[in-house]
């Protein structure tokens, strides 16, 4: 079981445009999955399934928007890919309560929107995990409280469930190597 923690929201920002990267699930997902992703080998925030209704958007309970192209996503044995090099077949851990399944991707659908840059800074180490994710009501990431929290309604000082690792890999492999991420 992975060791999850809590991180704390110190920065939100809108950067821009960009492609976003939609992973399309071959099965149904509970409202409260999600897989894991970064922009940095610093850890991980979860993005939930799209499985709730939102003002803009009906549920797709087969969906995750996982943020930007450039994200990384964690795989299994501690191994990252990144979203721009996902495709239909793979088998990706979706996580529910700290404990993952493998379910296989059935497409990946990239498409150009806005963005949130969102930084957290961990409870135990104080180090800083960020995501760029879509800026849109359908996306959510797992809060602290064990809930599902639109992106749009996050606020300075609120706290994510987030998974510390460390950065330095080489096509997704962990490598020992002097690395700074920013």
């Amino acid at each position: 079981m992975a060791k999850f923690e809590t991180a704390k929201i110190i920065k939100i920002e809108s950067i821009g445009e960009g492609s976003r990267v939609c992973l399309d699930f071959i099965d149904r997902l509970d409202p409260l999955e999600g897989v894991l992703i970064g922009n940095t080998g610093s850890g991980y925030l979860m993005a939930l399934s799209e499985n709730r209704s939102t003002e803009t958007y009906p549920p797709r309970p087969f969906r995750i928007n996982a943020g930007a192209y450039h994200h990384y996503l964690l795989l299994e044995d501690e191994k990252t890919g990144y979203l721009a090099e996902m495709k239909p077949g793979m088998r990706v851990p979706v996580w529910y309560n700290g404990e993952p399944r493998f379910v296989p991707i059935g497409r990946v659908k990239i498409e150009k929107r806005p963005f949130l840059r969102i930084v957290c800074q961990t409870e135990t180490t104080g180090d800083e995990i960020s995501v760029t994710v879509q800026e849109a009501d359908s996306v959510h990431l797992l809060s602290a409280d064990q809930t599902a929290k639109s992106v749009l309604e996050l606020k300075l000082g609120d706290k994510l469930i987030c998974l510390q690792d460390q950065p330095g890999r080489h096509l997704g492999k962990k490598i020992d190597e002097e690395i700074e991420e920013i």
